[in-house]
C-alpha cells in the first residue's frame, strides 16, 4: 500500500468522524503535513502513518522527537498564511494491517 492510499483511508475515517478536510500533504520549506482538517472549531494537524507489522516499534514510534519539531514549524507557517491562531492539536492516524484498515487515532498525540 501507497502513502496515498493511506490517506485515502485516514480522509475517509476522519470525515466519518465529523472532522473537515481543508489541505493535504502541506508542504513549505520546514517539512510537509499529511492532513489539515477541522473538528469543530479546532484545527487538526494529522500525521498518517501506515506500518504493516510492528516491528521496529510500529506506526506510532516513527514519529520520533524530530519530525515533531519539523511538524510543530510546519504548522506554524501553516497559521501565519491564514493569519489566525484558532485552538489546534496534533492527532495520529496509525494504519496497520496488511490492508491498511486497522486503525488508530490518538488524538493530541503531541505538542509544544
Amino acid at each position: 500500500m501507497k502513502g496515498s492510499d493511506a490517506e485515502k483511508i485516514a480522509i475517509a475515517f476522519l470525515q466519518r468522524q465529523q472532522l473537515v478536510l481543508l489541505a493535504q500533504n502541506y508542504r513549505c520549506r520546514f517539512g510537509e503535513i499529511d492532513l489539515i482538517m477541522r473538528d469543530h472549531d479546532t484545527l487538526v494537524f494529522i500525521e498518517v502513518r501506515m506500518r504493516s507489522n510492528d516491528a521496529f516499534g510500529g506506526a506510532a514510534a516513527s514519529i520520533t522527537p524530530a519530525k515533531q519539531a519539523k511538524l510543530l514549524r510546519t504548522a506554524r507557517h501553516y497559521l501565519s498564511a491564514i493569519n489566525s491562531e484558532p485552538p489546534c492539536r496534533f492527532d495520529a492516524l496509525l494504519l496497520s494491517g496488511s490492508d491498511g484498515h486497522k486503525i488508530e487515532w490518538i488524538k493530541n498525540a503531541f505538542s509544544e
